[in-house]
């Protein structure tokens, strides 16, 4: 299942506010977020200069999931481990809306998202 027309407006929304105002914007063309939407998963992506790249390459890397439960509604939070698996964030794994998941990964409290 995918979102609808409204979910998806209220997704970009809330979501393209956050990568904006994350990042200073004097440091936007040293670090960068950005997002995909897939099916009900919303991606988080680090977007950074290619350390070896022609300038101009970027490399995206993705550290945070947002699923939504179609029956509930309630967003599970998930974190990218090293090996490249997608786990379940344990302090808080679930939110009620986006704008509450995004304080959680704010928060951090064991340094998934953000080191």
């Amino acid at each position: 299942m995918t979102f609808s027309i409204e979910q998806l407006g209220e997704i970009d929304k809330v979501i393209a506010q956050w990568c904006l105002v994350r990042v200073p914007p004097e440091l936007k063309s040293q670090i960068d977020h950005d997002y995909e939407i897939d099916g009900q998963a919303v991606t988080l992506f680090e977007v950074r200069p290619m350390w070896r790249g022609e300038p101009g390459e970027l490399t995206r890397n993705p550290f945070v999931r947002f699923r939504q439960a179609k029956t509930t509604g309630v967003w599970k939070i998930y974190w990218r481990r090293q090996t490249g698996k997608w786990e379940l964030y344990a302090p808080a794994s679930t939110a009620k809306n986006l704008t509450v998941a995004l304080a959680i990964i704010e928060a951090d409290h064991h340094g998934c998202f953000f080191g």
